[in-house]
């Protein structure tokens, strides 16, 4: 299938680029700045996504997460995050790469703490089922019968 406009290449600029996050308040405060060129989308790819993510300064990639069935992984291109894990912190520059298996319940995301813009390369694939713990806030991202996601609190109750 070809990209934008029927071309099989597109410059990754030409991409819409979509501020902030499904998130409900007050969650989505932090991200608010983030921004997400859905390459694969552009595609039509449906077994995993590709995402060019800029990461301004002060902001976070994601409130920290894990996911059930989703493998994740990202490439640094420019600037330089800090990625939080249940096991500290470790400083990320262009070049490094970071992978979260499915089903590993350690949460994680980027911070940017400079003064200047990250941008980095986010893979997931799409498998049917995934479900998205958030382990430092009251939230969890769960499927619907019809595979449409929303958001709910630990105990179940949906954000309004």
């Amino acid at each position: 299938m070809a990209g934008a406009r029927g071309k099989a290449a597109v410059a990754a600029v030409e991409v819409e680029s979509v501020s902030g996050s499904t998130y409900p308040a007050p969650f989505a405060a932090a991200v608010r700045a983030r921004t997400k060129r859905r390459l694969g989308d552009v595609f039509g790819l449906t077994n995993f996504g590709v995402n060019l993510v800029e990461v301004p300064p002060g902001t976070l990639s994601s409130q920290r997460h894990w996911h059930t069935r989703q493998d994740e992984f990202v490439y640094v291109l420019e600037g330089e995050l800090v990625l939080v894990t249940d096991a500290g912190e470790q400083v990320l520059t262009p070049g490094m790469a970071a992978g979260f298996p499915a089903g590993a319940a350690d949460g994680h995301h980027l911070v940017n703490r400079t003064n200047a813009p990250a941008v980095y390369l986010e893979v997931g694939d799409r498998t049917a089922g995934d479900e998205v713990d958030y382990p430092d806030i009251d939230m969890l991202l769960r499927r619907d019968g019809d595979g449409r996601a929303r958001f709910v609190r630990k105990d179940g109750t949906p954000y309004d």
